[in-house]
């Protein structure tokens, strides 16, 4: 007799390279800036692990790989042993419920040119790398890399979306360059392929990931061409064998900000040979739509996920949810607007 969940596409299991996953809603790699120092705290043990579900796929937040890849105050890294020591109870913690939690994330800049101010940062104006630097900032990823996994984490996710230093190579409107970094498709891309070919023989193609946002315009990082980007960069991606590419839909340009457009991931889906993730304003509903319709493997959900740490339990039941407030994204506080949204009555993590 089928259960009442097996008829839940979200809640239907998939087999991810080795990962046995037994739902398909994923946590995106949310920036909650409660990382002090840049080191990881105890507090985010009971945030990770509130959201942590038997078989079920976390991403961590974005990660600084250098003292150079901090985009905003109080985010984590991963390039010094006392944040690898960090991490370790965090990721012992999701473990300890039978989840799994990649990680990752980017550094310095593609051009001079400043970013405007927002409410989540002031930025100062960025330094444009020298094409001598960019090697050294490939081994970056790959010693961080080395170091999630020594941390414990199941896998990386290489930070290639919103903005951050790899999606500013890849995208035209920001890349200025005239190097063999700079100019044509293959060029803007030439970088991020280099940091997954480093990642991936370090600690084997089957344990990485990317994150991908070709049609965004997060951090004024915009692309005249996304399709052609998204389409380069799966094609190229496919001769790696990485684990999965994550994409962001086309309806998010910026951060919390949704379009009505006609485009769609649907080719990219299709190109890509590995496990495909969608993100980006997913409800229940048409989360379940697009596994069902097959136009993605798993979802990944930000800003419910956040609010509500037992999501996966609330779909099933198809339980109002948690309002997440946006106010308290951001802040310091260890507490507030991080591991106080309630659970449904009883306390599945009880």
């Amino acid at each position: 007799m089928a259960t009442e969940q097996s008829t839940i596409p979200l809640l239907t299991p998939y087999k991810m390279g080795k990962f046995d996953l037994s739902h398909r809603v994923v946590l995106a790699p949310l920036t909650r800036q409660r990382s002090y120092g840049n080191v990881p705290q105890p507090h985010a043990i009971l945030y990770y692990s509130q959201r942590a579900t038997k078989g079920g796929l976390l991403i961590a937040e974005a990660t600084g790989v250098s003292d150079t890849a901090q985009g905003y105050t109080d985010t984590p890294g991963v390039w010094t042993k006392e944040q690898v020591e960090a991490w370790k109870p965090i990721v012992d913690a999701v473990h300890a419920k039978g989840g799994f939690q990649p990680n990752g994330q980017a550094p310095v800049s593609s051009t001079d040119k400043p970013l405007q101010s927002d409410d989540i940062a002031t930025y100062s104006p960025p330094r444009r790398l020298e094409t001598e630097e960019i090697p050294q900032i490939v081994n970056d990823f790959r010693t961080a890399a080395r170091n999630a996994i020594e941390a414990g984490f199941d896998g990386v996710e290489i930070h290639g979306a919103h903005g951050y230093l790899i999606d500013q190579f890849m995208k035209d409107e920001v890349n200025d360059r005239t190097d063999q970094y700079g100019g044509s498709l293959e060029n803007r891309c030439r970088f991020a392929l280099e940091v997954v070919e480093a990642v991936s023989k370090e600690i084997g193609a089957e344990r990485v990931g990317i994150r991908l946002s070709p049609f965004s315009a997060h951090s004024e990082c915009a692309d005249s061409n996304p399709e052609a980007l998204g389409m380069y960069m799966v094609e190229s991606l496919n001769k790696y064998g990485i684990l999965y590419c994550h994409m962001v839909e086309p309806r998010i340009k910026n951060a919390g900000e949704q379009i009505q457009t006609h485009r769609s991931l649907s080719p990219m889906r299709n190109a890509f040979s590995g496990t495909f993730m969608a993100a980006g304003g997913y409800n229940r509903e048409d989360g379940n739509k697009t596994v069902e319709e097959n136009r993605a493997d798993l979802v990944v959900y930000g800003r419910w996920f956040l609010a509500n740490p037992d999501l996966p339990r609330r779909f099933e039941l198809n339980a109002d949810l948690n309002k997440y407030d946006r106010n308290t994204f951001y802040t310091s506080d260890p507490v507030v607007g991080y591991t106080d949204y309630p659970f449904l009555q009883p306390n599945p993590s009880a």
